[in-house]
């Protein structure tokens, strides 16, 4: 394969997977708190213990994808603007 084409399905391979794992499996773990609903802090000996409840989740430990939220928005914006 040249290095052309390479350079132009590459990222069109990894747009297509990210695109299917939107579709499949719309909401993924919070970045914050890494899906344990709580912020985790660690204690003087180095323990992780509970801390609040996670800011951005609000504990749902699930957050939608960036993919999926501008898909929601795409088709908000065409179902408005074809009423």
């Amino acid at each position: 394969m040249s290095p052309t084409a390479l350079a132009i399905t590459s990222p069109l391979m990894v747009t297509l997977c990210y695109v299917a794992l939107c579709v499949v499996s719309p909401f993924g773990n919070c970045r914050k708190c890494r899906g344990f609903g709580y912020a985790l802090k660690t204690d003087r000996r180095g323990r992780l213990r509970p801390g609040k409840t996670c800011r951005r989740c609000r504990g749902d430990r699930k957050r939608i994808r960036v993919g999926r939220h501008l898909f929601n928005v795409a088709m908000r914006l065409h179902r408005d603007g074809t009423r």
